[in-house]
């Protein structure tokens, strides 16, 4: 079965098209994995700028600085990264981040399992829901 690509939301393109190209590159490639862990994720932007990638709550969000982009993953803390992913926020009780330097590959496989583990928490009513059922 095929899915039907994602309405692009202009705001996101906007936000990835003044990067440097490095940054664009990194953000279109989480772009596109969010979308394919399920083809329903929406994207917005809050925070007046911030894309953000959301089903049934949010799944993640980017961010650019001057030297990495931060990928903030909305999970709690309770989604698995055995593959050690996860760069800041271990302690963090909303979210924690992958950061990806210039020149990094990025973790696309482990990357795509995290945010379809995010989504099936999102639709079984959140994380904050299911960390207080453990």
């Amino acid at each position: 079965m095929t899915h039907p690509p994602f309405e692009p939301d202009p705001r996101v393109d906007t936000y990835i098209d003044a990067l440097p190209r490095w940054q664009q590159a990194v953000c279109r490639q989480v772009r596109e994995l969010v979308h394919a862990a399920d083809p329903e994720v929406r994207e917005t932007v809050k925070r007046r700028v911030r894309p953000y990638f959301v089903l049934d709550g949010n799944v993640c969000a980017l961010l650019a600085t001057k030297d990495h982009v931060n990928v903030f993953l909305y999970d709690g803390a309770i989604v698995p990264d055995p593959e050690g992913i996860i760069t800041g926020g271990h302690d963090n009780t909303t979210a924690r981040t992958v950061a990806v330097y210039e020149g990094e590959t990025l973790n696309a496989a482990a990357l795509r399992r995290m945010f379809e583990q995010i989504i099936a928490n999102n639709r079984a009513g959140g994380w904050r829901r299911l960390k207080e059922a453990t």
